[in-house]
């Protein structure tokens, strides 16, 4: 009998832990990104190390980000690619397009095009837009992948449809790329593309 009230006991306080795992660790990321956003980088790579430490993606692609522009700590590309990597393998989009745009960049010191459009690959499958533009420079220009217009079309034209309001600029970007690309295909390429573009939907990862 007290062997059944342990574990019926021991089973209510997981689930309680369970459901205030939640806002315990909600609040401190909260606290991060407001003294981010605000520009107290230095309070917010204190409130975001541990968090990332302990696993949380979100937090690991900050200090990735604040590594790569050095915001609240000197700037290391290794150190960036290092949080990026703990992040985009947990399937956070934004932190595989952030990996893979740090592969292109001959400064960082790793540049690798075959990388870089595995990652911006994984990202843009998800529906990211940078990565969906980045994966269209990489398929229009050979870079880390065989040439081939119709995909660079396909995602041009994805990255134009899926950009947000805030990214007006990469939308005029990528339908300019897109059109160029067009210029130089037969129309039944043309025709493949759009269809492609047509049926492709995302993948989330889990």
């Amino acid at each position: 009998m007290r062997w059944h009230l342990r574990r019926t006991a021991a089973a209510v306080i997981l689930i309680i832990s369970f459901f205030m795992a939640g806002p315990t660790i909600a609040r401190p990321l909260d606290d991060a990104e407001a003294a981010y956003k605000r520009g107290d980088y230095a309070t917010a790579y204190r409130l975001f190390k541990p968090l990332a430490e302990n696993g949380l993606a979100e937090a690991q692609n900050r200090i990735c980000h604040m590594y790569t522009y050095g915001k609240g700590v000197s700037q290391n590309y290794s150190e960036a690619m290092i949080w990026c990597r703990r992040a985009a393998d947990q399937g956070l989009s934004y932190a595989q397009a952030e990996l893979g745009a740090l592969y292109l960049q001959r400064r960082s010191g790793q540049q690798d095009f075959v990388e870089a459009a595995k990652w911006n690959r994984r990202a843009a499958e998800q529906g990211d837009a940078p990565a969906q533009h980045a994966l269209g420079i990489a398929y229009e220009f050979g870079l880390g992948v065989q040439k081939n217009f119709v995909f660079a079309h396909m995602w041009y034209s994805l990255s134009a449809l899926l950009a947000s309001a805030p990214m007006g600029q990469l939308r005029e970007k990528s339908e300019i790329r897109r059109d160029d690309v067009a210029s130089r295909m037969l129309p039944a390429q043309i025709a493949e593309a759009q269809r492609l573009a047509r049926e492709w939907k995302p993948k989330k990862e889990k």
